[in-house]
């Protein structure tokens, strides 16, 4: 990884998107820090194209596109890809509702099954307002030890669920989708464009393992500070890292973007 410092003026230039990850990367201990929250702003007068992508669910995602006091975003797009939400109230699925009716029956069938045989596996607290995926707390309210999380990843992946650990949950869920999937599939709907034809003018910040799908793919990634905790784990890392930790890192990001459109 290389210092954010050294991303060249002249790659930046071009960038007219951001998609960036939620949970301590925007957030700390579940709330958007003040530089984050301004970042984002400044980005949209900028007129930058801005999508949150996260692991989060429908129900938690919802008061921050559709709350009296909104994050300025073009769309939440949760669950790992699978459910975007937009300002003004519209939903759109990945899978269609007799398919998520299937899969979230067999989800609540193999998350009773982690909490029965994995010792001190918890659902995350955010599951009531989950729609296509499930989630066990890894880093949030308990601790699990590494050796509790790759048993829950391998029980989830024995149960056929595609399964993925974020900064502080293991997600489970059912479908090939992934964040990159999300982000392909939210810039067709949502914009009628195709981002692999312009992906030199996105950038992609993140924060942790399940990140990496879109370090690997993305010409302009950045990690925040606080990724070395996982960079162990990783076997694609992002291009750049900032020195600023979660919220502060982010809004870093934003300020090398917007610098060189002044």
């Amino acid at each position: 990884m290389l210092p954010l410092s050294e991303w060249p003026a002249a790659a930046r230039a071009p960038v007219h998107g951001v998609f960036t990850d939620i949970d301590d990367t925007l957030t700390c201990d579940g709330a958007i820090a003040r530089e984050a929250l301004q970042a984002l702003a400044e980005l949209k007068r900028a007129g930058l194209v801005v999508y949150a992508i996260t692991g989060r669910p429908v129900g938690w995602s919802l008061p921050f596109v559709h709350g009296a006091t909104p994050w300025p975003v073009d769309a939440i797009v949760a669950e790992n890809g699978a459910v975007a939400l937009l300002p003004g109230g519209g939903r759109l699925y990945l899978q269609d509702a007799a398919t998520r009716a299937a899969n979230f029956a067999h989800l609540q069938q193999v998350l009773a099954r982690i909490e029965r045989e994995v010792p001190g596996a918890r659902r995350a607290t955010d599951s009531p307002g989950r729609e296509t995926d499930i989630a066990i707390d890894h880093s949030e309210f308990t601790h699990l030890p590494e050796a509790a999380i790759e048993q829950v990843v391998a029980l989830m992946r024995a149960e056929g669920l595609n399964a993925t650990v974020s900064s502080i949950h293991i997600n489970g869920w059912v479908g090939e989708h992934n964040k990159l999937v999300g982000a392909r599939w939210i810039l067709q709907a949502h914009a009628g464009r195709a981002l692999d034809a312009e992906l030199d003018r996105w950038v992609y910040v993140g924060d942790s393992t399940n990140d990496q799908v879109m370090f690997a793919h993305f010409t302009h990634s950045v990690g925040v500070a606080n990724i070395a905790r996982f960079v162990p784990q990783l076997k694609h890392l992002p291009r750049y890292v900032t020195p600023g930790e979660r919220g502060q890192g982010f809004a870093q990001v934003a300020q090398a973007v917007l610098e060189v459109r002044a």
